[in-house]
């Protein structure tokens, strides 16, 4: 079986980030960003892809820290893909975590967007405000670039919301990224992602 992998590299006046990834991994998350739920967040994206993903940050605000490393990911996610050619392209999960429950819809064509309803009703959570953790899946959408929709449609704890909602997203992405052994070519009717 083909392994495919991605790192990257941003060095910027603000941050240091690397980030180095494995597909078809087992599913572990190496090295720290600093901040804990961010930390929280990528080790739940790599069990439940069942990617291996090692990232090392340093930064100079928390904002700056939490958005360069979605681009970093972002980015090696998009080397780890190559050219798409054999792959599923879309994903989907819902996933409960407790009272809450989230659903999210990806498409690894490039065509980025980002849509992202969490309905948080703190300004933060653990270690993070907010707007950061949004900002978080806007940017990964983005630089991998593909469309990821994601739907927190019901929970009472803010914690509970983001972590159904990442893991979701594991699923779903790893459920994309997976080679359809049938399909020869690129993943779309036009001939092209």
């Amino acid at each position: 079986m083909e392994r495919r992998g991605g790192a990257f590299k941003r060095e910027t006046a603000e941050t240091n980030v690397k980030v180095q990834i494995a597909l078809e991994g087992e599913g572990k998350f190496s090295g720290t960003t600093g901040l804990k739920f961010l930390d929280h967040m990528l080790t739940l994206l790599a069990y439940h892809s069942f990617m291996d993903l090692t990232v090392e940050a340093n930064w100079d605000l928390k904002h700056h820290g939490v958005e360069d490393v979605a681009i970093t990911l972002g980015q090696a996610l998009s080397e780890a893909l190559g050219d798409r050619e054999r792959i599923a392209r879309f994903g989907y999960a819902l996933v409960p975590m407790d009272e809450a429950l989230a659903e999210v819809a990806v498409d690894l064509a490039k065509r980025p967007h980002a849509a992202v309803n969490l309905g948080l009703s703190t300004p933060g959570v653990e270690d993070l405000a907010a707007e950061d953790i949004l900002h978080f899946f806007q940017s990964l959408a983005t630089t991998i670039p593909a469309a990821i929709h994601i739907n927190v449609r019901y929970g009472l704890n803010d914690h509970h919301k983001v972590e159904a909602a990442v893991k979701a997203l594991a699923i779903a992405l790893r459920n994309a990224w997976q080679r359809e052994p049938r399909r020869k070519g690129p993943p779309s009717s036009k001939g092209a992602v």
